[in-house]
């Protein structure tokens, strides 16, 4: 059967008799198709033939995907009628698709953190434990992969450094995971085969294009502004049976979208979608066009009626100047003051004055990176120390009070091998971490990503000597076992000397000896992870210790722990090296950019 659903249509009120009638006709088969058209979205006409979940809402002629008024907001829009994906559960067949959309992402605040949007397929309209801000209202936190029947497409309109977006402006195709198998940056290949970017958060209409061959497994994704007619190249490829593993039966179709504190409008426009065939054509000629409104001209009346207001409005505040002045001197006074609890805590409380001044008032000139996490500054105290500045956010006294209480154990770690903590500030509910600055940066920045100057053999060697010793420390070495958790090469970082250092210590958990690690939520990075932790959550010594030999295969074989580019057999580096191994040929793993000379065999056997 043949599903259509048009704008025109259901205005005319013909569509339930006739449409039933046809599809009689047409599909004597049990096999529903699925075929829709939407040029424009009408609350009182589109309100059976769109599912809206959560914050997502219709605004006029189109969809709103996040509510601005909501802090932390998702919103998902499915069409009601599943798409048959599979003829059966155990099927290797897939069937293919094609959708177009047109959308428009506009911030009230060019600079402030962008999210974009999705176009998915999922066998669920709410995804389970699924989170808003940068997870788009689709996927978790967690880091273990989970094979599941969630596919989708991202327009991801920010950046975020740890899970290795390329861009603020790209495509990325996700496999049940936030973190894309493949992306490419937002832009066409015009006529002349040149690659024109786009920008996808500026307000402008962009029309989307997305092609499924479910007989080859691959996806075509196609971008342009919604002007232009269809590029022949497509802007993004991928092609992997692994596909497969992530579609059901029966799967629904739609998007979705979320935010935190800052206002981005995501709008759906308009929408196509066929299995059957060839896709219907949108109508891009009468489509709204979204900006930030401006100042127009005022009338006399207006500018006269302003100017009055102005003027009593300086008149209350010239009388009230000084009760606004000494509230906000007593607030300030109020948050600067140290609590009794927090007198327990170790090491050296700063001043906000302090860390302001030494990061230039926190200027984006002095901005080492951002994540989920919050920001990293650099900055230099008055006695010429360096130093990097991490602002965490938490949102209750209660929360930072326990956050702190682990801050304060981890800043009684003494050792040469590991990043100091050497204070902290507090003002209201945000948390800065003081640490020393690491001028050279992280282990990965020198083994990967062609480096302007590679690591040497005994240079590599020495590092991860340096880490050993600081892991074996916190396992062994305090009055507490501290178990790191997300032990990787770029959380190793170099000294003025070229020493390593093992760092961020977010995720840390801490034990008495001998006491039973209690945690159930496995967190960490793909790739470092102990196979254990797939069945059981709590981590331990092992498990941290599993993760840094994943490092020393890293360096002594200079690849990623995983590598999509590489050949099929390579790709996970471990399930390589242990081949090789098996082979007798483990030295054929080392990194061929090492001159074979520099190091014995021995020790790279070894390592």
């Amino acid at each position: 059967m043949v599903l259509r659903s048009t704008e025109s249509s259901v205005r005319m009120g013909v569509r339930p008799i006739i449409l039933f009638y046809h599809l009689l006709l047409l599909c004597p088969s049990s096999t529903f198709a699925l075929e829709f058209l939407f040029d424009s979205f009408f609350n009182s006409t589109n309100a059976t033939d769109v599912t809206l979940i959560n914050d997502a809402k219709f605004d006029s002629t189109v969809i709103r995907l996040t509510n601005d008024s909501n802090q932390f907001s998702s919103g998902r829009a499915f069409y009601p009628t599943k798409m048959t994906m599979k003829p059966s559960s155990n099927s290797t067949s897939v069937a293919s698709f094609s959708t177009s959309f047109v959308f428009s992402v506009l911030p009230n605040i060019d600079s402030s953190p962008g999210f974009g949007l999705c176009f998915v397929l999922t066998s669920y309209t709410s995804p389970p434990n699924a989170l808003a801000s940068q997870y788009f209202g689709l996927f978790t936190n967690a880091t273990v992969p989970v094979v599941a029947p969630l596919f989708a497409v991202e327009f991801d309109t920010g950046r975020n450094p740890e899970f290795n977006d390329p861009d603020d402006n790209h495509i990325g195709i996700d496999l049940n995971n936030i973190e894309s198998i493949k992306t490419q940056s937002a832009g066409y290949y015009n006529t002349s085969g040149a690659f024109i970017p786009i920008r996808m958060r500026n307000g402008e209409n962009v029309r989307a294009w997305i092609d499924f061959d479910g007989t080859s497994f691959e996806i075509n994704v196609t971008v342009a502004p919604a002007n232009l007619s269809r590029p022949t190249r497509p802007t993004l490829t991928y092609r992997d049976p692994v596909i497969a593993n992530y579609v059901s039966s029966e799967m629904f179709v739609g998007f979705s979208a979320s935010k935190t504190q800052w206002v981005e409008a995501q709008r759906l426009l308009a929408w196509s979608f066929s299995d059957t065939g060839t896709l219907r054509e949108i109508n891009t000629t009468n489509l709204p066009v979204f900006r930030l409104s401006s100042s127009s001209k005022l009338s006399a009346g207006a500018i006269a009626g302003i100017t009055v207001a102005c003027f009593v409005f300086l008149v209350i505040c010239a009388s009230g100047f000084y009760w606004f002045w000494l509230k906000n001197k007593l607030k300030d006074e109020e948050e600067d003051e140290i609590e009794d609890w927090e007198l327990e805590y170790w090491p050296h409380r700063f001043s906000c004055e302090e860390l302001s001044e030494a990061t230039d008032g926190f200027s984006n000139d002095q901005l080492l990176g951002s994540g989920g996490f919050g920001r990293v500054f650099k900055g230099t105290l008055p006695n010429n120390t360096e130093i990097a500045v991490k602002c965490v956010n938490h949102d209750s006294k209660q929360g930072l009070r326990e956050f702190m209480a682990e801050i304060s154990s981890m800043g009684r770690l003494q050792h040469k091998n590991l990043v100091q903590m050497r204070g902290w500030c507090r003002k209201g509910n945000e948390l800065m971490l003081v640490y020393d600055y690491m001028p050279n940066g992280s282990l990965n920045r020198w083994i990967f990503d062609k480096p302007k100057k590679l690591l040497t053999w005994e240079q590599r060697r020495r590092v991860l000597a340096d880490v050993a010793e600081g892991l074996n420390y916190l396992h062994h070495g305090w009055e507490q076992v501290v178990v790191h958790r997300d032990i990787k090469s770029s959380n190793i970082l170099l000294d003025t000397d070229m020493r390593g250092r093992l760092g961020d210590f977010g995720l840390a958990k801490l034990y008495q000896h001998g006491e039973v690690p209690n945690t159930t939520r496995v967190v960490g990075t793909l790739g470092y992870l102990a196979p254990e932790l797939a069945t059981i959550a709590a981590p331990t010594a092992a498990s941290d210790v599993y993760s840094f030999g994943v490092v020393v295969l890293e360096v002594g074989c200079g690849r990623r722990p995983i590598d999509m580019e590489a050949e099929e057999d390579k790709v996970v580096l471990i399930d390589w090296v242990r081949d090789l191994y098996a082979q007798g040929k483990i030295c054929e793993a080392a990194d061929v950019r090492i001159n074979g000379e520099e190091y014995e065999k021995e020790e790279m056997e070894g390592s």
